[in-house]
């Protein structure tokens, strides 16, 4: 099947959005498909965004810029998508995450949509009103069961149409080799190295990181990513010798680190941002980096918050805390510094149901209509 993947977001860039949606466009291409990947320019100068990206395929990456024109630039880069499609040949299905390209184009294919978070934007509802109220539409895809369930509240007649299916398809991981190397982290020797890797935004829990790190001052804690900005602010706070910042890496660099950590984090907290603010996603959030943490089999501890339960379970796949409990945190690190057969225990369970249930490549065969398949199946 010929794919071409709708993405309103820059490629490459440092973004979460990116990594998800060349991890998609790999493993559609991994199934069998021609996948072409629509976005606007990157915003990380990059010599090989494949390779930046680390992905197996090099399947097409078409960049289509958004003119500077307030209020119209996104409606013309849509068009601009459009006219490109029916240039090159209209593909079998489009798919992704660009509200408005997909519509631009939704007399031209059939159509699966995929969001991560229920908008607040009023104008943005009513485009997506527009879009399920057109005829190509297939499916629409939800990242959690939490965000599938606000939709159909928020959108009761999307939940009636036969012809549209709903499907819910957490983020994933690519199942990490046995072995390798692990980089050579800074810290000193014997300490238990305790990781993070994600954004430094708003409601990720950097302050919790920074106050278990002045708790526990045998531990050396490293945080992998974020902006030049977000590591400036957070580094001006923190003056321990236990706390490094490592900064923005590629994703096809971040597997040596995953396997140098004894435990990894992932604190998220009542209210979780996206980049600039935009859109609170505590109640919908399905982290990749969780996704990683379990490939590679670490110990995780993780914020006990209803949407992580949907892939969590506490004691058996990681330890779960309440997000702003300092207190809890400190206590589940000490018992994870103490038990090395938990970590492993942990760990293993992670990587099985990674393996299992998460993975990419299963993901494109649950998220893409069959060749022929009845509308109207949950």
């Amino acid at each position: 099947m010929r794919i071409a993947y709708l993405h309103s977001g820059s490629i490459p860039s440092v973004y979460a959005n990116g990594v998800h949606v060349m991890r998609m466009c790999d493993a559609f291409t991994d199934a069998g498909h021609d996948v072409v990947l629509y976005a606007p320019p990157g915003t990380v100068p990059v010599d090989d965004v494949h390779a930046y990206y680390g992905t197996r395929n090099r399947f097409e990456v078409r960049t289509v810029a958004q003119p500077r024109v307030p209020g119209l630039g996104r409606w013309i880069r849509a068009r601009r998508v459009r006219a490109d499609l029916r240039r090159r040949g209209v593909p079998d299905l489009l798919y992704g995450r660009d509200l408005r390209a997909l519509l631009a184009a939704s007399d031209l294919a059939p159509v699966v949509y995929e969001t991560h978070l229920l908008w607040p934007d009023r104008a943005v509802r009513g485009i997506e009103r527009l879009l399920f109220g057109r005829p190509n539409l297939r499916r629409v895809v939800f990242v959690s069961q939490a965000l599938a369930d606000d939709y159909r509240r928020s959108f009761p007649r999307l939940g009636s149409l036969r012809r549209v299916d709903l499907v819910t398809a957490h983020d994933c991981a690519d199942p990490a080799p046995e072995g390798g190397p692990a980089a050579g982290l800074p810290g000193r020797p014997g300490a238990l190295r305790i990781g993070y890797v994600g954004h430094l935004y708003p409601g990720r829990g950097t302050d919790v990181i920074l106050d278990l790190a002045d708790r526990l001052p045998a531990a050396d804690f490293h945080l992998v990513g974020g902006t030049a900005a977000d590591r400036e602010h957070w580094q001006s706070r923190c003056g321990r010798p236990n706390v490094h910042f490592h900064g923005h890496l590629p994703p096809a660099g971040l597997a040596p680190y995953y396997r140098a950590f004894d435990i990894v984090l992932a604190p998220y907290q009542r209210k979780v941002f996206c980049a600039g603010g935009v859109g609170e996603i505590s109640r919908w959030v399905s982290p990749m980096k969780l996704f990683e943490y379990m490939s590679h089999g670490k110990a995780i501890i993780a914020s006990d918050l209803p949407v992580l339960r949907e892939v969590l379970d506490d004691g058996v796949n990681c330890l779960l805390c309440p997000p702003d409990s300092v207190d809890a945190w400190s206590d589940a690190v000490t018992r994870l510094a103490e038990d090395q057969a938990l970590r492993e225990a942990l760990g293993a369970e992670a990587r099985r149901r990674l393996h299992d249930r998460h993975t990419w490549r299963a993901r494109a065969d649950q998220v893409l209509p069959a060749p022929g398949e009845p509308a109207g199946r949950r």
